[in-house]
């Protein structure tokens, strides 16, 4: 009952009878990540969806020389691997548990039967692409349109809103990202991304707790998003 419980809190599974739920439970596997552990790289055959339970995961790519490419972040409740639904191409990129994760993974013949059986499920899934998509799309905007202070400002908002947390009157984000993370997840250089951050901490916008990011003022991050 544990495992149903947890399936309930994905979205596209609302659809399921208890009965449907139960037999999808059968065939989903349990699997703990310790933080920085690979779930899967390239070259891995894409047979397997993931859907995490909990903790964060980090999905990137490598360019032939090396540099990473954050694509995106996983959270609970979400879904990735998908693409293993479309084709069993081997993966081209690497899924990190960026903190201590735990994954349910469904073979993904096992999966394609159940959306087969169930149209409102797999219409939640082309959703689930169609938004990956937009997002993506976003993010060609971002790189075309806004400069690198606007883009770090937008990331740090976006990182407060789905990591941050109180304390002591003030917003921290508890996944823990290397400058390094964050410039590859606005198209920046490393150094590029610390200059900018040490920048937002001499105006007050944010500060650090160790190698925590505390957000201090998101009004002012929010006019620098927007170009004010």
């Amino acid at each position: 009952m544990d495992k149903i419980w947890h399936l309930k809190r994905f979205n596209f599974f609302t659809c399921l009878s208890q009965g449907e739920m139960v037999e999808f439970s059968k065939v989903t596997i349990e699997k703990r990540f310790n933080k920085k552990e690979m779930i899967f790289l390239p070259g891995d055959q894409g047979d397997k969806v993931y859907l995490l339970k909990s903790g964060v995961v980090k999905i990137s790519k490598y360019s032939d020389n090396g540099k990473e490419i954050i694509l995106g972040m996983v959270n609970p409740g979400e879904i990735f691997g998908e693409m293993a639904l479309v084709d069993k191409s081997p993966r081209n990129y690497v899924a990190e548990a960026l903190m201590d994760s735990y994954v349910c993974i469904v073979n993904r013949d096992d999966f394609v039967r159940h959306l087969q059986r169930n149209s409102e499920m797999s219409l939640h899934i082309t959703k689930i692409f169609g938004l990956k998509f937009k997002r993506l799309g976003q993010k060609v905007e971002d790189l075309v349109f806004r400069n690198v202070f606007q883009r770090l400002a937008g990331l740090l908002l976006h990182l407060v809103d789905t990591y941050g947390y109180n304390k002591n009157d003030q917003q921290y984000i508890y996944v823990k990202l290397t400058h390094y993370d964050i410039a590859s997840l606005i198209g920046s250089t490393r150094e590029t991304t610390t200059a900018c951050l040490n920048d937002f901490k001499r105006q007050g916008l944010i500060d650090f707790d160790g190698r925590r990011l505390v957000i201090k003022d998101t009004d002012g991050l929010q006019a620098v998003a927007q170009g004010h």
